[in-house]
């Protein structure tokens, strides 16, 4: 017999289930979000995010800080709550106060090394990006919807008790929400293997004075590309469509005997034929298997069973050659400064070049750049 969720009270459903189960019995069902603090002047740059696996039981967040070669993680990890409407976790919450627009996020995890009262504000409408859909062998790996965001912060901010005041002119605010089936939680079985040569990675949301411009590139090994997304956006008053950018040209300049990108360029162009060139300086990196949970980061993951009110701080030092040995192999979050069309911004240059890269000339997964 079903057992029954206050939520079947309003009309909602989208499946012949009560609200308390999800569509799908694979174990991999996620609905996570990630908020980025884009500091313009690279003191204090954070990333932060929740995620729920239904399947799984267990609803998480997370919190970190890079300051210098410095960064600050703060993790928190329980039951997935009866009310499917709470996001909060131990010490830390999200609170809706108007959808896609204004959101409160609380972590009063001090005693582990952080806490913040935050407030992200955006007068932008989500930004619906593509379906991602990835096989892995014949098995689905990843089949996800997503919308991005483009906003401000303010609030503050605490690392080890220093109190970093959060100003609207000073931080900007990137962020996405998706859901759908990737790998969580506990490595499954690996079965046959499958061979990975590698991939190719850019998510780039970046806000300027008038607008926002959304990118994402994702080829494989050969170069074939088979992700391509490139908008410009305007403030949702002004009641403009998104306009297409195109197929953006990347090139990347890497610093000698890294993949750890100093420059960028993305040669675009308008429906009408306009050439625009989107100019990118990446600032300060996270790589975001060290403190995020992403990727194969070693010492927490999104989706593990940790117990009831499991919370836990770390310390990265970027010198460190096991916290840089992994960052080599993550897909990093970078705080970038760009100009396009005339204006500059601020936002998240995220990429990852990872194994191998045929136009990079990456030959193999220990290949780096001359």
């Amino acid at each position: 017999m079903l057992e029954f969720d206050p939520l079947d009270e309003y009309p909602i459903h989208q499946v012949p289930l009560s609200m308390r189960y999800v569509g799908s019995s694979d174990r991999n069902v996620y609905d996570r979000c990630i908020f980025q603090g884009v500091d313009h002047e690279a003191d204090a740059f954070f990333i932060t995010g929740m995620g729920v696996y239904p399947n799984l039981g267990v609803i998480d967040a997370y919190m970190t800080v890079r300051r210098g070669d410095r960064q600050w993680a703060v993790r928190m990890s329980g039951a997935r709550p009866d009310d499917k409407m709470s996001q909060q976790v131990g010490p830390y919450r999200i609170e809706v106060i108007e959808p896609f627009k204004k959101l409160r996020i609380v972590c009063d995890a001090d005693d582990h090394g952080l806490g913040f009262d935050l407030l992200w504000e955006s007068e932008y409408a989500p930004i619906a990006e593509p379906q991602h859909i990835r096989r892995q062998g014949d098995r689905i790996l990843l089949d996800a919807s997503r919308f991005a965001g483009l906003g401000t912060w303010q609030g503050e901010l605490r690392v080890e008790g220093d109190k970093i005041d959060v100003t609207p002119d000073r931080f900007t605010g990137t962020r996405d929400r998706s859901w759908g089936i990737r790998p969580v939680g506990e490595s499954e079985p690996a079965g046959r293997p499958s061979a990975f040569d590698g991939m190719w990675w850019l998510w780039i949301p970046l806000r300027f004075d008038d607008f926002g411009v959304h990118v994402i590139v994702e080829e494989d090994p050969s170069g074939a590309r088979n992700s391509n997304f490139a908008v410009r956006v305007w403030p949702d008053a002004l009641g403009r469509e998104p306009e297409q950018l195109g197929w953006p040209i990347p090139s990347i300049e890497y610093r000698s005997g890294t993949r750890e990108p100093t420059h960028a360029t993305l040669e675009c162009m308008t429906r009408s034929g306009k050439p625009l060139t989107l100019d990118i300086e990446p600032i300060l990196g996270i790589p975001l298997n060290v403190g995020a949970g992403y990727g194969a980061d070693p010492d927490w993951t999104h989706g593990l069973w940790k117990g009831e009110n499991w919370v836990e701080g770390a310390v990265y030092d970027h010198n460190d050659p096991a916290v840089s040995g992994r960052a080599a192999f993550s897909i990093t979050d970078y705080i970038a400064r760009a100009t396009f069309d005339g204006q500059t911004g601020w936002g998240i240059f995220e990429h990852g070049a990872l194994g191998r890269h045929d136009p990079s000339g990456f030959a193999d997964f220990m290949s780096v750049a001359p």
